[in-house]
């Protein structure tokens, strides 16, 4: 589209005058609305970080007190404990997780049967659907020391029962990997669709020279969707510190928490059941940083490496 056809549509949509206009601004309203309302008005709330809040006094007229909280937030224990263990699961979660969909993804798409193909796709996609109350509900039950059914098999081999929600250093695994399987067929779908868009003479080609199955997969699939497999790791380096809120509160109890406390639920514990409301935000200021901090140095290096990136 040339200089002189953007001038034009953007006249047309600013324009009173430009004749329809007022449906594409009819449909944009509300979603503009909801962003300004609840993605936009609440920023003003970060100034909460850098004054001592006081409900009373209000925002603006609170003391400031510039960077307190940033620094008893990263020199607590409570703090840096909290920030290893959001890193550890995040770290945890992007090596174990980020392969899968795509293994899943080429053997789907190496899966000639279709009949087979979409039972495989229909169990990997349903526990997606399942809400962080269930699937807790079920972890807990499945784990029970009498009645769950991992118990009951480690018992049936041989073992002792294993405490899996009472354990500390078991938990980082139950999180991380009950998170896996219920995302990994969902996650898989955008791979799936770039597997599908793979010229097929590429492939043909591929066969003629004699490649087998596996070089096939490595030196034309997987080379083709690359340019996706490099923005999606993009967006996973930045959301490893963004651990869900609902499933790790969840799945806390007293013997756990040790590991089980991330950034996420000390916001909630600080800010709301402890009212202080300037340090939660700070904690979570910062929690926010770090990520777009994470997102930006690998969307440079992939720049850079890759020729792939996001901006």
């Amino acid at each position: 589209m040339g200089p002189a056809r953007k001038d034009n549509l953007i006249t047309r949509l600013f324009s009173q005058k430009g004749g329809n206009s007022w449906q594409f601004w009819a449909i944009s309203a509300l979603p503009l609305l909801w962003l300004l309302v609840f993605c936009y008005a609440p920023m003003g709330g970060l100034l909460m970080a850098f004054k001592d809040y006081s409900p009373r006094r209000g925002i603006w007229n609170s003391e400031w007190v510039g960077l307190k909280w940033f620094e008893q937030f990263l020199t607590t224990p409570s703090g840096v404990t909290v920030i290893i263990n959001t890193l550890r699961l995040g770290v945890y979660s992007l090596i174990a997780g980020f392969p899968i969909p795509i293994l899943l993804a080429v053997g789907l798409n190496e899966i000639r049967s279709l009949t087979f193909k979409k039972t495989v796709q229909m169990i990997t996609y349903a526990p997606y659907f399942i809400s962080t109350v269930v699937l807790v509900g079920m972890l807990m039950q499945l784990t029970d020391l009498r009645i769950g059914v991992f118990n009951r098999l480690l018992v049936l081999a041989g073992g002792s029962p294993v405490n899996f929600f009472g354990d500390a250093g078991i938990f980082p695994h139950l999180y991380v990997w009950s998170g896996i399987w219920q995302t990994m067929g969902y996650s898989s779908i955008i791979y799936i669709a770039a597997l599908s868009g793979v010229d097929k003479e590429l492939q043909e080609a591929a066969l003629v020279d004699g490649v087998s199955r596996l070089q096939r997969i490595w030196h034309v699939d997987l080379a083709c969707i690359r340019p996706t497999i490099v923005i999606l790791l993009i967006f996973s380096f930045g959301s490893i510190m963004s651990i869900g809120f609902e499933k790790a509160y969840l799945m806390q109890n007293p013997i756990n928490m040790p590991t089980a406390e991330v950034i996420s639920t000390f916001v909630y514990k600080v800010g709301l059941q402890n009212a202080n409301y300037s340090f939660s935000t700070a904690a979570g200021l910062f929690n926010s940083v770090i990520a777009f901090v994470l997102m930006v140095i690998v969307n440079q290096l992939s720049k850079k490496l890759t020729d792939t990136s996001v901006w």
